[in-house]
């Protein structure tokens, strides 16, 4: 019965709306057949990852340290004025070989000038009143002896002498001083040495104490690096402590600890040291740029390896390396030990072996990799 109603209403409508619901339904065909043929997962392909590896070197070696320094003076001396002016004269430059007692700047003495002869007159001066009060002293005390006058009026003239004894006696210290002052307007060298610094120049009034130039004197060098503390103690036990310099590539000397500050720089944070140079050829000049290579003996267990700190990788709470065997990554399980300068020391590894040291995190367990021949010498 129902098939007769479709086919009556088949009849009933047009042949332009029947061709319209047999396309429409041809559509609805193609659509599901090509979404079945494209809803099939592809062939993947494998690609072998290229890696960058380097040989396991061998176990026990020593732990190297690098710090950057400059080459200073044992010793340097900062020299000030004793006393205020104007700078009149500069007989120094930059980098002049000075010698003990040379005369470095002068400041104008004209106004110590004028205090020396104010203090020489106070000395005369004070010389003429005692021996005034010596001459009244001698005739009172003749007159004493004559009964002419009281033991009182001789106490007077006697104390009178003494109050122009002292009177001398200050006025000639005060005279010493202001010569002392007069002296202190030329600047000397106190020790033989190079001019490193100059702060002032001639027609600069500086005041007493005002550092004005600093001279490294002659004889020991040191290099002074900056140390963070977690290695302050590594540098006191230090095993060897080798010097390198920017300009001289080819010079390479030996040094030794020579001072620890005892509190870090402000700034920094960082412990300033002072390595004195063992037998340092003339070559080396004040200001050179110098590092300081620290070779600490390492972990009394000789099956500590250094490797790089990116050849890690860590998978929950085991560190692992990777180990490439016949082209093929092996997660290899290592303990941890010592740090710095991006090694780490790992046991776990036997010299030879190749390691991966960069895209760690980016294999897997049985993986094909493949190795550069730069990699494996």
């Amino acid at each position: 019965m129902q098939t007769v109603m479709l086919f009556d209403y088949l009849k009933t409508i047009s042949k332009k709306k029947l061709s319209y619901v047999l396309a429409a339904a041809a559509l609805c065909i193609a659509g599901i057949l090509f979404w079945k043929a494209h809803s099939q997962p592809a062939a993947t392909v494998e690609t072998i990852p290229l890696v960058r590896t380097a040989v396991v070197g061998a176990a026990g070696g020593l732990k190297n340290y690098t710090y950057a320094g400059e080459v200073r003076g044992r010793y340097e001396s900062q020299l000030a004025f004793q006393v205020t002016g104007k700078i009149i004269k500069r007989n120094v430059q930059l980098g002049s070989v000075v010698n003990a007692g040379d005369v470095l700047l002068q400041i104008d003495p004209k106004d110590l000038q004028q205090t020396v002869n104010s203090s020489s007159a106070q000395v005369h001066s004070a010389e003429s009143q005692l021996k005034l009060a010596e001459s009244n002293l001698q005739r009172y005390r003749q007159l004493f002896a004559q009964s002419a006058i009281s033991r009182a009026q001789l106490d007077q003239y006697e104390n009178a002498y003494e109050v122009a004894q002292a009177a001398v006696q200050q006025s000639s210290a005060q005279y010493g001083q202001s010569s002392n002052q007069l002296d202190y307007s030329l600047l000397y060298a106190d020790k033989s040495g190079v001019i490193s610094s100059i702060s002032a120049e001639a027609g600069q009034v500086v005041s007493a104490g005002q550092t004005i130039l600093t001279i490294v004197q002659s004889g020991e060098r040191e290099v002074e690096i900056s140390v963070p503390e977690n290695r302050i103690e590594e540098l006191r036990k230090a095993a060897q402590l080798t010097i390198s310099f920017w300009a001289l590539p080819d010079v390479k000397i030996t040094g030794k600890v020579r001072e620890i500050a005892p509190m870090a720089a402000p700034t920094t944070r960082t412990y300033q040291v002072r390595i004195g140079l063992l037998n340092p050829p003339p070559e080396i000049k004040l200001g050179m740029t110098a590092a300081v290579t620290v070779s600490s003996a390492g972990d009394q267990n000789t099956n500590l390896i250094s490797i790089p700190l990116s050849a890690i990788y860590q998978t929950n709470d085991t560190p692992g390396v990777w180990v490439v065997t016949d082209n093929t990554a092996h997660l290899r399980p290592v303990q941890i030990g010592g740090l710095g300068n991006n090694l780490v020391q790992v046991s776990g590894l036997r010299p030879g072996e190749i390691m991966v040291t960069a895209g760690v995190h980016k294999l897997r367990e049985g993986q094909k990799v493949r190795v550069s021949e730069g990699d494996r010498q």
